[in-house]
């Protein structure tokens, strides 16, 4: 594959899709597969019908209706806004911070009010796809606003430039062992709206000749309904908690070329046993918000991870960041990372990730990795709080976990095989599921409030 260069000169314009070809398939809907020109025309269309308006909070959940309505906003030149989640509350900050942003949606919104203009399917102006051309824009223009998901904490919000959006989609094949397939079709269970899920089902489908079904499966049967309805090669992108109920379904799936998996580390047990039940190598992309995805792995070939081409692994005195020499960015890692080589790292734990009991070190990933491994456990996460919330006792590490036939003692004597006596909970909560967003993520608020309503309970014994 060659690897993408800015231009360096003239007006540094781009094209919305590219490479274009007019008759290729871009999603596969229930209605059949919708071209590259199609989403062209029908975003040409849609494009006089959008308010005047900087900011366009894009709430579609079907793909095409997504890339639609993207496309649309760009040609207006307007920023594309995505939330961290759907609720009110976000829609309402959103609002409150930018009364001049208006939603794009092809469902109800999460609140009422407000400008908003619905994507539908209806079909574009009609005559020869082959007049029909994308948009250039500026390589330098503000494209997206993203928020980060709240798993750290407050979501945030992140600027990205048409350029950054372009060079990271570029690259996916790269990360995730596909520079050999230039036209693979993708199933996502990740939503468009966050990084990984925008990158690997939206802009790979503008900037990387991929197709993707315009459905977000989540469950195991719909998984496989979708795989069913897209052409080999076909590519799962996920995250592991759906990958995990995949693999305890025994749905039976057609042929899948790759799994790709981010939001989380895998361990590598869950990675081989996925391979062995899939059939399919299974990849991970690492990546923040902030940068986009930075590196790839194959999980079951080690713990180390290849940076992106474009981007070089870098430190001075005590920090560490992701250079990307292009762009003339310097963007810090928000994980503990060991530095290979520049193009070469692994990973040690989100910074705010890391415990410190008895003066040993660890992550809470890695705990609740451990934790994962236990025979029974369905869900589970390690948690620390920054205080005692509250709750009139010390800050010590509990577990969160779904297992229904286990016990707090049984997962207690399995952990003490697995880790260090310093990191086994004192406190083991078993819950009917955990508070996870629709990436398989964690958000620290939905975590805290977990606790608060879980742990008094147990204080109070």
């Amino acid at each position: 594959m060659t690897h993408f260069c800015l231009p360096k000169s003239g007006d540094r314009l781009w094209p919305l899709i590219h490479p274009f070809e007019a008759d290729r398939p871009a999603f596969w809907t229930s209605g059949g597969p919708l071209s590259q020109g199609q989403i062209v025309e029908r975003a040409a269309v849609l494009a006089p019908r959008l308010p005047d308006r900087p900011f366009a909070i894009n709430y579609s959940e079907a793909r095409d209706r997504f890339a639609v309505g993207l496309l649309a906003a760009w040609s207006r030149g307007q920023t594309a806004v995505f939330p961290a989640d759907r609720t009110e509350r976000s829609l309402s900050m959103l609002r409150a911070s930018a009364p001049d942003v208006y939603c794009l949606a092809d469902g109800p919104l999460p609140a009422g009010g407000g400008v908003s203009v619905t994507v539908t399917a209806a079909a574009g102006v009609g005559g020869s796809l082959g007049a029909i051309q994308p948009v250039h824009v500026a390589l330098e223009r503000r494209a997206v606003m993203i928020f980060t998901s709240g798993s750290t904490g407050h979501p945030t919000g992140n600027d990205k430039t048409w350029a950054m959006l372009v060079a990271g989609a570029k690259t996916i094949p790269d990360l995730v062992g596909l520079a050999d397939c230039p036209h693979p079709s993708i199933v996502a269970t990740v939503p468009n709206q966050h990084m990984y899920g925008f990158e690997t089902s939206m802009m790979y489908v503008l900037q990387g000749g991929a197709s993707a079904h315009a459905e977000r499966p989540v469950y195991p049967a719909d998984i496989a309904r979708c795989l069913r309805d897209v052409p080999s090669p076909r590519v799962l992108v996920t995250t592991p908690v759906h990958l995990r109920a995949l693999i305890e379904s025994g749905c039976a799936l057609p042929e899948i070329d790759r799994i790709v998996s981010a939001t989380a580390l895998l361990s590598e047990d869950l990675a081989g046993a996925a391979e062995r039940r899939l059939k399919a190598p299974v990849w991970e992309i690492y990546g923040f918000t902030e940068a986009g995805s930075v590196a790839g792995r194959r999980t079951t070939a080690g713990a180390e991870w290849t940076l992106r081409r474009d981007l070089l692994a870098r430190q001075n005195n005590e920090k560490q960041y992701v250079e990307w020499p292009a762009l003339g960015q310097r963007i810090p890692f928000p994980d503990v990372v060991e530095i290979i080589d520049p193009g070469r790292i692994r990973l040690h734990g989100r910074s705010q990730d890391i415990v410190n009991v008895a003066g040993k070190r660890a992550s809470l990933a890695g705990l609740t990795a451990q934790l994962l491994e236990i025979d029974g456990v369905e869900d589970g996460a390690f948690w620390l709080p920054s205080e005692d919330m509250g709750l009139g006792v010390v800050a010590r590490l509990a577990a969160f976990v779904v297992a229904p036939n286990n016990t707090p003692d049984r997962i207690r004597r399995e952990l003490s095989r697995r880790m260090d006596p310093a990191f086994i909970p004192r406190t083991i909560v078993q819950v009917e599921a955990l508070p996870r967003n629709a990436t398989g993520k964690l958000p620290q608020e939905s975590l805290r409030q977990l606790a608060a309503s879980h742990l008094r309970r147990h204080a109070a014994k």
